[in-house]
């Protein structure tokens, strides 16, 4: 039995699809007008794992993720680079899903883009019109009036009186009924000193405009689920008023309640204690990371925590993980260096299967990963234990390989990809050349000792140093 925390109710719940095995999710994707954060990954990676966990449980899951390829950020980026909106999100969409092809977020069914979606929000934007949720200001745009949707702030717990502190710019107008009443449709200046060259514009029954951002979210999962599904999910600091904008619109459409069965939402991510952001100078993209480390850091730093716990993120946090990514990867290399046999350790199958049960019985309890990085290490030490006593055969290597691929079908930090290990090897390569030409240096003024520390750091990397009369020469251990 499979159980998620709810934010809508506050509680955990039983995990039960509204259609048996097939199971509908939304995850609010990214504003493509940057290169993706690491607050970004933090939920990504999340709802990656999630997935591949309820995949391997035989769920039908429907993976969606929208990408807003319009908003005011986008236009002020193309504005102030004179490009194209259109380039501009096009190329940060491109960046931003090869940074999850890194991370190894391959999960998603499917991406949507607002713009490739227009037809479907200008249906939601006329029936709720039709039903008097949304007036008209002149010269400005259409607007939800949530003093209609009395249920307006159930699901982060907050009255209609409080939203005024989730309006954006495209949502400001003195003209509006409610201080919290957000834009559905901006309509196009027609004062010619006032018009950018790059703000897109579509048609729509008012006239050119172009759509809000809260209406892309629900025009895109009623296109794919329709008006009711099992899962969304996304950041906790998308909970008000974005969550909250999206069941108003589509309850008030469809009439039908609940919008979404199961709220899921990630904690916050701050850096050394503070939101992250430009004006502070801690704003760290998802490419900054890579440039200082690997991907898969990255991942198990976002898993070793419970998703819906804050991460505070700083050179500690870094450095703990590297180190206890060290520790599995010593341990991988003991256990294939092991001398074949065909002996085998009933002890070791018992541990793999009530280690295996643990971790099952910690991801059915709403994605607990914090004990299941618990019980790896766990098993870790005991097998190394075993490995001092010489109880561990090739035979036993091979089940307890198969077991850690297994379970890194759904984790994909315990066993370094192909092409990390590439990057790894080619940096290696590149520190033991720099290091065998300060040795030779040192011996040529005959610096004995300072030569042999070289010698000893080489020998930590797993290599050894054979002197030759044509020169140094390398030699894995």
């Amino acid at each position: 039995m499979i159980r998620v925390y709810n934010t809508a109710t506050s509680s955990k719940q039983r995990l039960t699809p509204r259609r048996g095995k097939k199971i509908s999710l939304f995850v609010c994707g990214p504003t493509v007008y940057d290169y993706a954060h690491i607050g970004h990954a933090r939920t990504y990676v999340f709802f990656d794992s999630f997935v591949k966990y309820l995949r391997s449980k035989d769920y039908n899951v429907f993976y969606l993720q929208n990408i807003t390829d319009i908003d005011d950020k986008i236009i002020k980026k193309a504005t102030e680079q004179k490009k194209s909106p259109f380039i501009v999100a096009e190329n940060f969409e491109r960046e931003y899903l090869k940074d999850m092809s890194l991370l190894r977020v391959d999960s998603v069914t499917k991406y949507a883009g607002a713009t490739a979606n227009i037809e479907e929000i200008i249906s939601q934007i006329e029936r709720l019109i039709k039903k008097k949720y949304a007036y008209f200001i002149e010269n400005d745009g259409i607007y939800y009036d949530i003093s209609k949707f009395k249920r307006y702030g159930k699901l982060s717990k907050r009255s209609a009186v409080q939203a005024e502190d989730g309006v954006s710019r495209i949502d400001e107008s003195v003209k509006k009924r409610n201080k919290g009443d957000f834009c559905l449709w901006k309509f196009s200046t027609k004062n010619p000193k006032k018009i950018n060259p790059f703000e897109p514009k579509w048609r729509s029954p008012w006239g050119e405009g172009r759509p809000g951002w809260h209406i892309e979210d629900t025009a895109i999962s009623e296109k794919y689920f329709g008006a009711q599904y099992d899962i969304h999910g996304g950041g906790k600091d998308l909970m008000f008023p974005h969550h909250e904008a999206e069941i108003a619109q589509m309850e008030a459409i469809s009439n039908k309640k609940p919008f979404v069965k199961y709220w899921m939402h990630t904690g916050f991510l701050t850096v050394n204690g503070e939101k992250m952001s430009k004006s502070l100078g801690n704003f760290i993209t998802i490419r900054d990371f890579f440039k200082k480390h690997s991907p898969r850091i990255l991942r198990f730093m976002v898993l070793k925590s419970h998703y819906r716990s804050p991460i505070n993120y700083n050179k500690d946090t870094v450095e703990q993980s590297i180190q206890e990514l060290k520790k599995i990867d010593e341990f991988l290399c003991k256990i294939n260096n092991l001398r074949k046999t065909d002996d085998k350790n009933k002890d070791i199958t018992k541990l793999i299967k009530s280690t295996k049960s643990k971790i099952e019985k910690s991801l059915n309890d709403d994605f607990n990963t914090p004990l299941v990085v618990a019980s790896l290490f766990k098993f870790i030490t005991k097998i190394n234990t075993s490995l001092s006593k010489d109880n561990v055969a090739s035979g036993d290597v091979d089940e307890i390989m198969d077991f850690l691929k297994e379970i890194d079908k759904v984790l994909h930090f315990i066993i370094a990809s192909e092409e990390e290990l590439l990057i790894k090897e080619v940096s290696i390569n590149k520190e033991l050349s720099r290091m065998l030409k300060e040795r030779e240096l040192f011996r040529e003024e005959k610096k004995w000792d300072d030569a042999d520390k070289i010698k000893k750091q080489i020998e930590k990397l797993g290599y050894l140093v054979e002197d030759t009369k044509s020169g140094p020469k390398l030699k894995k251990k």
